[in-house]
């Protein structure tokens, strides 16, 4: 995997599939579906289920018994969010729900209505339409003793698929949202005319909501992939994530009607984000209530000298905070795969060949390649009758092989080598004393063998000096672009070599004349400028 096919995506550190299970089994909606499932378990006659409506919904008594069955008493949102759990458990399939035939395929496809604003146009009924009770597969998991526990996977099969209903919900209007196209339709006796609904007077397009919600959890996975700080468990602040996602590329000062959206993407975002904690899939600073209140009154909340001021951190907070957790990392990458996207994850690699992996480190993390290599040489160790030394020796072999050759993104694979060797143990020296009359690898050989201490390293003549020198700055270009310490390097290079570029420029090296011309451009004296040029030209001309 060379240039073009390199990941899009920088790869993400995650926990494994044990760790992942237990942090999906413990956010508060799974936890108190699970516990739901295991009071239904239990409930009626000889454990017979629990009665629900046509939705699958809790009976309003039964409702009142969910709430102080998870402890929720005293709590004004206790019947909202025992009825989450709730639906949320028969959303993943924890419970079942059997219906009376006459319940008809309406009543079908309307069982379990999901978590969030859409279940306010649901009314709880008083009449039983069916039972619920816990799926027989998952009993392992809600309580049943001849049940064997269920597999991390499981778990987290079981999680994503309520995740997909809490996320639709986010995506759906609220009641206000959709008042303005209904108030119409309402008739005197109070039932809605279907034919009288005026979609356009709705300020909400599902596919527009659903793509939204969609780009910010995005922009949130590419944050946390980019930002060591957010990776570690800082906050995003809402306004930065509403702005990612709204003020137009390249524009560096956002007009007052641009900062007004951005102000309406942070209040959408605010209500989504909190109705998505509970999930585990982000941890979550809401909205200070204050500013809700007042943008709920038509008061201008984030107006553009506000949202553009320079904020403290108590201010900022007030905004809302936000950031992917571990398991929402997961949900939100297991998601851009569905979608046939390139989300790679540290380890990854572990039985890729050496082209593979030298190919992708340039977008790591210094902390992540490490990882990567570590759990690469571990990899050939473990292979079956290699041992840790014959396995570091073939893999430092096959590294080097891989770093070989003249194409234009060699140079980088040479780097990732030399970076990847830096790793290996003292077993890799055979490999690397090898290569030492190598014109492509002799030069990163010798570094690595006079680094560790070896005896008898010999002293690369004047030609393979200049090549590593070309071949070194063309790989940090490539890398890192033009940085202030390309600048330094340059200069102490022409200072330390007498008719540098008289001498560089016939170095048989493909990118000899782009190197030149790099540091004409980057040297801060002019007549060396003008020499690195002249030579380039050569270079080119050769």
């Amino acid at each position: 995997m060379t240039g073009d096919d390199r990941p899009t995506l920088p790869p993400v550190r995650l926990p494994s599939d044990a760790e992942l299970a237990r942090d999906a089994l413990a956010a508060p909606l799974l936890a108190r579906a699970v516990e739901l499932t295991r009071w239904a378990r239990a409930g009626g006659p000889a454990g017979a289920g629990i009665p629900v409506g046509a939705g699958g919904e809790l009976l309003s008594e039964q409702l009142k018994e969910a709430a102080v069955h998870l402890g929720l008493t005293g709590d004004e949102e206790a019947p909202a969010l025992a009825a989450d759990a709730w639906n949320f458990a028969v959303d993943t399939g924890l419970l079942v729900v059997d219906e009376d035939d006459e319940g008809g395929e309406d009543d079908e496809e309307g069982a379990g209505g999901g978590v969030g604003a859409a279940d306010e146009m649901v009314p709880s009924s008083d009449e039983p339409v069916g039972v619920a009770t816990p799926d027989a597969e998952l009993g392992g998991l809600t309580g049943d003793p001849d049940a064997s526990a269920p597999a991390p996977e499981e778990i987290l099969e079981l999680w994503r698929t309520g995740l997909e209903t809490v996320l639709a919900d986010a995506a759906t209007p609220s009641f206000e949202e959709l008042l303005g196209g209904i108030e119409g339709a309402i008739g005197e006796d109070g039932e809605i005319d279907p034919d009288a609904i005026d979609l356009d007077a709705m300020d909400w397009d599902l596919e527009e909501e659903a793509e939204a919600l969609e780009g910010a959890l995005g922009n949130l996975y590419l944050i946390t992939a980019t930002d060591p700080a957010v990776a570690a468990g800082s906050m995003v602040p809402l306004p930065v994530l509403a702005a990612a996602m709204t003020v137009p590329d390249g524009m560096e000062e956002p007009t007052d009607e641009v900062l007004e959206d951005v102000s309406m993407a942070m209040m959408r975002l605010d209500g989504q984000f909190r109705m998505l904690e509970p999930t585990g899939l982000v941890a979550y600073q809401p909205v200070d209530e204050a500013l809700t209140r007042e943008a709920a009154e038509g008061e201008e909340v984030h107006g553009p000298e506000e949202l553009s001021a320079e904020l403290d951190d108590e201010d900022v907070s007030r905004y809302g905070m936000v950031r992917l957790t571990p398991l929402g990392l997961y949900g939100v990458r297991e998601r851009m795969r569905g979608a046939g996207l390139d989300v790679p994850a540290v380890g990854d690699l572990a039985e890729a060949g050496a082209e593979q992996l030298l190919a992708a480190l340039p977008v790591y993390s210094e902390e992540n390649a490490q990882s990567e290599i570590e759990t690469w040489f571990a990899a050939r160790a473990a292979a079956e009758g290699a041992g840790a030394d014959g396995g570091t020796l073939a893999a430092a072999r096959e590294l080097l092989a891989a770093a070989r050759g003249a194409d234009e993104g060699a140079p980088v694979r040479r780097l990732a080598c030399q970076q990847a060797l830096s790793l290996a143990g003292p077993e890799a020296e055979p490999a690397l004393r090898e290569v030492l009359d190598d014109r492509q690898l002799g030069g990163l050989a010798r570094v690595w063998l006079a680094e560790r201490g070896a005896p008898d390293v010999p002293q690369p003549d004047e030609e393979m000096v200049f090549w590593l020198t070309i071949d070194t700055i063309a790989a940090q270009v490539a890398t890192a672009g033009e940085p202030d310490e390309l600048r330094e390097l340059v200069r102490d290079l022409v200072d330390q070599h007498t008719g540098f570029f008289d001498k560089a420029w016939r170095v048989e090296h493909p990118a000899t004349g782009d190197v030149l011309e790099t540091m004409g451009r980057v040297h801060p004296d002019k007549r060396v400028a003008k020499e690195a040029r002249k030579a380039a030209f050569k270079a080119r001309s050769r």
